[in-house]
């Protein structure tokens, strides 16, 4: 969990660096609002990571426990598959990184489920 901690953080902090290169014109115009999007997930992924996180540690290994770190491991990886596949193709030009994309965003989908599930399974 103190490992998930720490990517969840480092997540939030790239989320806030890589907002403000945008916001002063680091990528063309075209992908503007693809990397605003990006950057949207990358927020909500990073926050999420931490929060799960944060509450596994308050609990005794376990179930429930487990399923929030299976949670919190699908928002990471979904959240580098969806945000930095848009960020890739906006700093390369190589649109066809962004095929990535859709598998991030089942990705993060599924970590909502994983979430929804653990609270199914929570007593």
């Amino acid at each position: 969990m103190r490992n998930l901690l720490m990517i969840g953080a480092a997540l939030g902090f790239l989320s806030v660096a890589i907002g403000a290169a945008a916001d002063h014109g680091a990528w063309a115009e075209s992908m503007a609002d693809s990397v605003a999007t990006a950057i949207r997930y990358h927020q909500l992924g990073a926050l999420m990571i931490v929060v799960l996180t944060l509450a596994g540690l308050r609990l005794e290994p376990g179930t429930l426990r487990r399923g929030l770190a299976i949670s919190a491991g699908l928002f990471v990886g979904g959240t580098l598959l969806f945000s930095f596949s848009i960020y890739a193709a906006a700093i390369s030009g190589i649109n066809g990184l962004t095929m990535l994309t859709p598998f991030g965003g089942m990705t993060l989908m599924v970590a909502w489920i994983a979430l929804l599930v653990t609270g199914f399974r929570a007593r």
